[in-house]
C-alpha cells in the first residue's frame, strides 16, 4: 500500500461550498450516486477534515456565508 499523501489546497470559499455540497452528498443514498464503494472512504475523509477546519459551518449567519461564497466562485458571464 502507498503511504504517500496528497495535499489539496482550497481558497475559504472553495472549501466552504465543496463541505456543503458533500454534506447533502453524504445525506443521500451514496450507491446512487457513487457506484464504487472505495470512493466512499475518500468522501467522507475530505468531508471530515472540512468539518474540522471550517468554523463557518456552525455560525449564525452560514446560509449567508455560504450564499456569498457560491457568489463569488461563479463564473461571470
Amino acid at each position: 500500500m502507498n503511504d504517500r499523501q496528497v495535499t489539496i489546497k482550497l481558497t475559504s470559499d472553495e472549501a466552504l461550498v465543496l463541505s456543503h455540497w458533500l454534506e447533502r452528498l453524504q445525506m443521500t443514498d451514496l450507491s446512487r450516486v457513487v457506484d464504487d464503494p472505495a470512493v466512499w472512504a475518500p468522501i467522507h475523509r475530505i468531508a471530515g477534515t472540512l468539518d474540522v477546519a471550517l468554523p463557518e459551518l456552525f455560525a449564525a449567519d452560514y446560509d449567508q456565508r455560504l450564499e456569498a461564497a457560491r457568489q463569488r466562485l461563479r463564473p461571470e458571464d
